[in-house]
């Protein structure tokens, strides 16, 4: 089964608002977006712990990186810069 690409109104740069998760009511900017997963990266929110292993190729120490991870596209909303809420986008 192949994943198929959507077609997504969200697009990187878009100010958004998470309405469902740990982080609903904060809001971001998008940094990344994969249409074949359905899927935005928030900069800034939902933050994960990596624990990663010494690497002595690239001279990179180990220890525990905070990155963004994934959020799926239904459980963000654009963000109206008039009213500061979330709002539907028309296509």
């Amino acid at each position: 089964m192949e994943a198929t690409a959507i077609k997504m109104k969200l697009k990187k740069g878009d100010q958004v608002v998470v309405i469902a998760g740990k982080d609903k009511g904060k809001t971001g900017t998008i940094a990344k977006v994969s249409p074949t997963t359905n899927k935005v990266v928030v900069t800034g929110l939902n933050m994960i712990k990596k624990a990663t292993k010494p690497n002595p190729q690239t001279s990179e120490g180990g220890g525990i990186l905070e990155k963004e991870a994934p959020i799926h596209a239904s459980n963000v909303m654009l963000l109206d810069p008039k009213t500061a809420k979330g709002t539907r986008k028309r296509s």
